[in-house]
């Protein structure tokens, strides 16, 4: 097998992390004596970076990883639970409570969970919280929280702001030093390329370090001004603000709350006003945010939009937003801290219902432009795309619901059916798509598109019965519709929940009533590709093999004009289940890795592990039993992280169990059992590689007389 790879999903650290030894040494005290940390303190403090630290450091230590949960986005409690699973590798396709399905999910593992920003969400997270404690023994957590999160067994650390030099005492050669002096100074070096503490400027910067209580966003802040201002003007300045907001503010306590508000405050003052305006406007994105969406969203009469990108990189020079190059492209963000500030602003200047809003109005065509792109030639950039923005839907979304604006929920979440369906999201299209229905029962096509979606989701969810009960509703929906297509998309709903719950012969009748060829573009565009799985589903199931060759040829051969990746990735799995009826166990296994590297491409969880399946079938069949044990035991990993193995399919289930007992005939139970654990110990990105690569086959195994 390929080396494994250090499971997790921890960030990159940003910049080296200045003092703390002493804090990370408590820490890991007390992570060694409670599995609940809380990381408390100030905004700005400094908690998620000395988190990130602390869960670098501890890596080695946990067999199953270390796991990054960002909350910041999240504005629900409802969706801890959901947050937490697409964190880990966890993407959940079952009708049971999604906290349900994380208990079970992590209580045979060891990993620490670190749950970053859980201030505004601190009831829910102490509850997921005890509920892992209590049924996971394995399963530690590392919190950072503005506020305890009040569970017995948690041990609070507080975070405290960096050490300053002492007040009264002269600044001398060595102070920089001192962990404020020396973050500032590094800080500072970083925005000007040369810079260093000197005798000329030693003074002003252990003033600037007392004046901002040595808290670490104050600091980094202000070293961003030493690119438009020498040290001596830039502490000056900071000087007479921070004496102005003494004067004008309330006293607040802690000390360092001050200075936070005075240092943010301060370089709010120093931005100019279309700075300040696009700062307030940012905030109303949830995560990360790019460019265009920036124009769309903040530019009108006030800020013309040719000068938004301007703005941004002002903001950017200033580290109120940070620039991340991704392989998808620019994207940007803001500390939360900041975000809020910038919130309370956009308030304050009455524009946040309104910016909301236009954030609603961006998403919203942005999920309709993705629905209608999903069949063709950029459909894995859509994908990308849709999950880099996926913190901003659930965002709009939210607006949308707690607005009581049913309709343009539906209109969302009928859209984006192929983020639910198709990418690993099920989950949470089922949470957004039930309130969005119960919201809005007015008749038309966009509640027959959310209709749609809802079922088609039951089939990820392994719920057929629900599938089979929206066929009826949507049916009636869509009545009195001319498109051609919605016809195929109920024939589809109600043949492949007839299929996947094992009732073939009903499914054949279903989907023969359906045409042969895609009709004319239409809302359910996706319809007749997944129509054409199913049915070729069917054709093997009733041992019809020439058929379903037939069948998946076709599609095949379609999606390949389209440049289609999701549907026609099916094609060639059913391309390899007819090959392993008609007993060609190579070629089925060649169809099965074509299949497999559609599906990695597309990030279908589902295909992922169906497609391991069959080429777990195909490898054993054709002699390589070990290998296939392996195969068995990635696809195991894959399947547990869905919550319902082969979808409950009876069929899928049967022909897993067929593939298990062969290779143990061939090798025997202690060797296969060796083969099974080595791949389920793989993590999945690494297994799925393997799978992959047709280099590491084993010998193949004769079969015993």
């Amino acid at each position: 097998m390929t080396r494994r790879r250090r499971a997790g999903n921890l960030p990159a650290e940003v910049g080296e992390l200045v003092g703390r030894r002493a804090e990370l040494a408590q820490i890991q005290r007390l992570s060694g004596a409670s599995r609940l940390v809380t990381l408390t303190g100030v905004g700005g403090v400094g908690k998620t970076r000395l988190a990130l630290r602390v869960a670098c450091e501890a890596q080695p230590s946990f067999q199953n990883g270390v796991w990054w949960v960002e909350l910041s986005g999240l504005r629900q409690g409802a969706l801890l639970a959901h947050t937490i699973a697409e964190a880990l590798p966890l993407a959940d396709q079952t009708t049971r409570p999604m906290i349900d399905v994380l208990v079970d999910y992590l209580a045979d593992r060891k990993l620490l969970l670190v749950l970053d920003t859980c201030e505004h969400l601190a009831d829910a997270c102490a509850m997921v919280a005890e509920a892992l404690l209590r049924t996971a023994p394995g399963v530690r957590i590392l919190a950072t929280s503005r506020r305890v999160l009040g569970v017995a067994a948690e041990e609070v650390f507080t975070v405290e702001p960096l050490p300053v030099p002492t007040i009264g005492a002269a600044p001398a050669a060595g102070v920089e030093t001192v962990d404020a002096v020396a973050l500032l100074a590094a800080r500072a070096a970083e925005a000007v390329p040369g810079f260093s503490v000197t005798d000329a400027n030693r003074a002003e910067l252990v003033g600037m370090c007392r004046r901002l209580e040595g808290l670490p966003l104050a600091l980094e802040l202000a070293a961003a001004r030493l690119r438009e201002w020498p040290v001596a003007e830039l502490a000056r300045r900071l000087g007479d603000r921070f004496a102005v907001l003494g004067e004008t503010d309330a006293v607040v306590e802690p000390p360092w709350h001050q200075a936070l508000r005075t240092a943010i405050g301060w370089s709010h003052q120093l931005c100019s006003p279309a700075e300040r305006l696009v700062w307030a406007r940012l905030s109303v994105f949830a995560g990360s945010f790019d460019a265009e969406a920036t124009r769309r969203v903040c530019a009108d009469a006030l800020l013309p939009e040719e000068r938004i990108p301007g703005l941004l990189a002002a903001l950017v020079d200033k580290s109120i937003v940070t620039w991340n190059p991704t392989g998808g492209g620019e994207r940007y963000r803001m500390l939360d801290t900041l975000r809020e500030f910038g919130a309370d602003w956009l308030r304050r200047l009455g524009e946040e219902h309104q910016l909301r809003c236009r954030h609603r109005q961006y998403f919203q065509e942005l999920a309709h432009s993705a629905d209608g792109a999903w069949i063709g030639p950029d459909q894995i950039a859509w994908r990308d795309r849709m999950v880099a923005e996926f913190a901003n839907l659930r965002a709009a979304l939210d607006f949308c619901l707690a607005e009581q604006d049913g309709h343009s929920a539906l209109q969302m979440g009928g859209a984006l059916w192929f983020l639910w369906y198709a990418c690993g999201f099920a989950k949470e299209g089922e949470h957004y798509l039930d309130r969005a229905l119960e919201l809005d029962a007015t008749p038309g096509p966009d509640r027959a598109k959310a209709l749609w979606a809802r079922g088609v989701l039951s089939h990820t969810l392994g719920d057929m019965e629900t599938g089979l009960r929206f066929v009826g509703i949507f049916r009636e929906a869509t009545a009195e519709e001319a498109d051609e297509t919605a016809p195929v998309a109920a024939v589809f709903l109600e043949g492949a929940s007839l299929a996947l719950s094992g009732r073939q012969t009903q499914a054949a009748k279903v989907l023969d009533t359906a045409p042969r060829t895609p009709p004319p573009p239409g809302r359910y565009d996706a319809a007749w590709p997944l129509l054409q799985i199913a049915r070729a589903f069917v054709h093997i199931q009733l041992g019809q093999i020439a058929e379903a060759a037939l069948v998946a040829d076709g599609l095949c051969a379609v999606c390949d004009r389209h440049g289609e990746t999701h549907a026609r990735a099916w094609g060639d799995y059913v391309r390899a289940l007819a090959a392993l009826g008609l007993g060609q166990a190579e070629e089925a296994a060649a169809h099965a890795r074509v299949a497999l590297e559609g599906k990695r491409r597309v990030h279908d969880s589902v295909g992922i592990a169906t497609a391991l399946d069959v080429l777990a079938s195909a490898t054993v069949a054709s002699g390589h039993a070990e290998r296939g044990a392996q195969l068995l035991g990635i696809a195991d990993r894959a399947w547990q992280a869905l919550g319902s193995p082969q979808m409950g399919a009876p069929e899928l289930v049967a022909a897993r169990q067929a593939c298990e007992e062969q290779a143990r005939r061939l090798i025997g139970d202690a060797a296969y059992q060796t083969a099974f654990r080595a791949g389920y110990d793989t993590d999945l990105d690494t297994g799925i590689a393997c799978a992959l690569n047709t280099s590491e086959a084993a010998p193949p195994h004769a079969e015993a007389d």
